[in-house]
C-alpha cells in the first residue's frame, strides 16, 4: 500500500486555517447577535424630545442720554471757544448731580462750514459765511429717579439738543439664568404630560441644548429741544429676557406600569 506523507509544516498550516475559520464562524453570530440586541434595546426604550421656553420681564434700571451743544460763529475759533465753554458747563452740571466721571463721555465732535444761500445758477462755489460746531456728551444714568431732573438741567446749562434716551438693563445675566431655569421646567412639564398620556415615564436625559436666547433691546425715545422749567416725566416700561432649550429623554416603560 502506498501512503502519502504530508510534511509536518503543511499539516500545521492547514490546521491553523481550519482553526481561524472555525473561530470566525463562532464570533460572527455573536457579533451579529450583540448588534441586534443593541438595536432592539434602542427600539424598545425609545425617546422623547421636547422644546421649552422661559421668559422673565425686567424693568430697565439705567438710561443713557445723549445731549449736544451746537454753536455758530463767523470764525471757527469763535465757534469753538463758545462751544467748549458751553459743553464744559453742561459736564460740570452733570457731575454736580452725583454722576461719576466713568459714566460721562464726550462724543460726536465736528466742525462744519456754513455757506451763503445763493439762487445763482452760475455754478459758482458759495462763500463760507460762518462755522457750526457740534459737540455731545453721553451720560449713563444709573439712578432713574434722577433722569427727568437731569434732562432739564443739561438744557438749562447749554445743551440745545437732546438726541435720544436709551433705557437698558445694566446686568441682565442673572435674569437670563432665571429664564433658562424656566425653559428647562417648561420642557420637562410638557414631556411629562406626553409621557403620562402614552403610559410611560421619563428616563435619563440624553442631551440638553440651549437653542436661543433673547436679551433686552435698548428702548429708544426722542427728546429734542426740551426747554422745560420742570423735570421731564419719564417712564422706562419693561423689557423681556428669554431662553429656549431642547431636551431629549429616554422613555422609561416600567415607570408607566
Amino acid at each position: 500500500m502506498t501512503s502519502l506523507l504530508i510534511p509536518a509544516s503543511r499539516r500545521s498550516v492547514s490546521f491553523f486555517r481550519e482553526l481561524v475559520l472555525a473561530t470566525m464562524l463562532v464570533v460572527a453570530p455573536l457579533a451579529s447577535s450583540s448588534a441586534s440586541a443593541e438595536e432592539a434595546h434602542a427600539v424598545q426604550t425609545g425617546n422623547i424630545t421636547m422644546q421649552g421656553r422661559g421668559s422673565v420681564a425686567v424693568a430697565p434700571d439705567m438710561a443713557v442720554i445723549t445731549a449736544n451743544v451746537v454753536t455758530t460763529a463767523k470764525t471757527a475759533e469763535d465757534a469753538l471757544a463758545e462751544n467748549s465753554s458751553a459743553i464744559s458747563k453742561v459736564i460740570d452740571a452733570i457731575k454736580n448731580q452725583g454722576i461719576e466721571a466713568k459714566d460721562i463721555q464726550t462724543r460726536g465732535f465736528g466742525i462744519y462750514p456754513r455757506y451763503e444761500q445763493s439762487n445763482s445758477s452760475s455754478g459758482r462755489q458759495p462763500n463760507i459765511i460762518g462755522y457750526e460746531i457740534r459737540n455731545g456728551v453721553e451720560v449713563n444714568v444709573r439712578d432713574l429717579a434722577k433722569l427727568g431732573g437731569l434732562l432739564t438741567l443739561v438744557v438749562e446749562n447749554g445743551a440745545n439738543s437732546v438726541d435720544s434716551i436709551r433705557f437698558e438693563v445694566s446686568d441682565p445675566n442673572e435674569k437670563l439664568d432665571e429664564a433658562r431655569k424656566k425653559a428647562v421646567e417648561n420642557a420637562r412639564h410638557k414631556a411629562e404630560i406626553f409621557a403620562a398620556a402614552a403610559g410611560v415615564g421619563l428616563g435619563n436625559i440624553l442631551f440638553i441644548t440651549e437653542t436661543s436666547t433673547q436679551m433686552p433691546q435698548p428702548l429708544m425715545m426722542r427728546a429734542e429741544s426740551m426747554m422745560a422749567s420742570a423735570a421731564v416725566p419719564i417712564e422706562a416700561g419693561e423689557t423681556t429676557i428669554s431662553a429656549d432649550v431642547t431636551i431629549r429623554w429616554e422613555i422609561d416603560t416600567e415607570a408607566g406600569n
